[in-house]
């Protein structure tokens, strides 16, 4: 299986999506640290600078209007028109307290906006002390078309990406930490009820979304890591002594370069996994007419892979 890789003129870009109609159908879009949404043709010929959010943009979403719907982990949920670079404060507070780290979202076909909230303590500056202390206040939000912002599930292990089935039957959202995929039932006999749409992840998913297949692509940014998963048991003391250390003796994601797609039973369909890449940390994931579109929270690059 090969890769190209399309380098952007910043590091971390996080998440992609694809273009399926308009002006700029079949060009990629992505976030970096700096700020900026970048806008990739699809062959990595063109690359242009669309909007500055002015925080540090993560999840990104195509709007029902074609606007990007863009997490930002420092400002919450904007809406940037990729056209004028103009920019929308959408949401940033849950219950009049403002949000910490907003991550990922999936959009519905009424417009009501899911999306996640990685950890209630812990901004994306120091998103590894949420991960080995395990605080499990992630929580998976619903806006309404009424503008308003309740929480659905709270409790989650570092809450990270979101994504609707292709009937929109439920809502599923990553839980970083605890290595799941986790599904709320929204319509039918199961209405309201939680359960899991995959268990025991080789590694630990970060974003995930609905292909154009109908599948949930979950990436997995790291390999699993027995290190880390007896730390996230240790006493609350030993787990915050760790995140204290320095940064060159704590434990660091490994190098792979990974994503897994799942039908509605939770049956692996797809195992992407390209061994010796030059790239790494795939944290965004999208899969648009058989090629699988990847993200990197590091990388100052996306890259994709034919199916």
């Amino acid at each position: 299986m090969t890769m190209q890789v399309f380098q952007v003129p910043s590091p971390g870009a996080e998440d992609v999506v694809v273009a399926t109609t308009g002006p700029d159908e079949g060009a990629v879009f992505t976030g970096t640290e700096d700020g900026a949404i970048w806008r990739v043709s699809h062959d990595g010929a063109r690359i242009a600078k669309v909007a500055d959010t002015g925080g540090r943009p993560l999840g990104i979403e195509l709007d029902l209007d074609g606007r990007l719907l863009v997490c930002d982990a420092r400002r919450g949920l904007l809406r940037v028109d990729p056209s004028t670079g103009a920019i929308e404060a959408v949401a940033d507070r849950v219950d009049g307290v403002p949000m910490v780290f907003c991550n990922n979202a999936a959009i519905a076909s009424d417009g009501t906006v899911w999306f996640s909230d990685s950890s209630v303590h812990f901004g994306i500056d120091r998103w590894k002390d949420d991960f080995v202390q395990d605080t499990r206040t992630g929580r998976l939000l619903r806006l309404g078309p009424d503008g308003e912002v309740e929480v659905v599930l709270d409790g989650l292990a570092f809450a990270n990406g979101v994504a609707l089935a292709a009937d929109e039957s439920y809502v599923a959202v990553a839980e970083t930490g605890a290595r799941t995929v986790v599904r709320r039932w929204l319509t039918g006999a199961r209405a309201g009820e939680r359960d899991f749409l995959v268990t025991d992840l080789p590694g630990y998913p970060d974003n995930i979304a609905r292909g154009s297949d109908g599948l949930v692509w979950v990436t997995i940014a790291s390999p699993r890591d027995p290190v880390v998963e007896v730390l996230q048991r240790a006493p609350l003391p030993v787990r915050r002594a760790v995140t204290r250390i320095p940064e060159a003796l704590q434990p660091k994601p490994k190098r792979t370069v990974r994503a897994q797609a799942y039908d509605d039973t939770g049956r692996l369909v797809h195992d992407v996994d390209v061994p010796g890449a030059g790239y790494h940390m795939v944290t965004g994931v999208r899969e648009h007419d058989g090629r699988v579109w990847l993200g990197s929270l590091h990388e100052p690059a996306i890259a994709v892979v034919d199916l």
